[in-house]
């Protein structure tokens, strides 16, 4: 199976570039995610984190 795909990716010009830039992709995203997740303030993840323990009427009392 991975001879079928080999000899396709080979045949095609400047197809070496693909896998550089799916990593520069990755790891932009992973620093992202990263930075945002380190600048969260405790308030705000103290929130997130309670989420799935509230009941659905407090959320419906918030929203109105």
């Amino acid at each position: 199976m991975l001879r079928f795909i080999k000899h396709n990716l080979t045949s095609i010009d400047g197809v070496s570039i693909y896998p550089l830039i799916s990593l520069l992709i990755f790891v932009i995203f992973f620093l992202f995610v990263c930075t945002y997740v380190i600048r969260l303030k405790k308030t705000e993840i103290a929130e997130l984190s309670n989420i799935p323990l509230e009941d659905k009427t407090e959320n419906e009392l918030n929203l109105n």
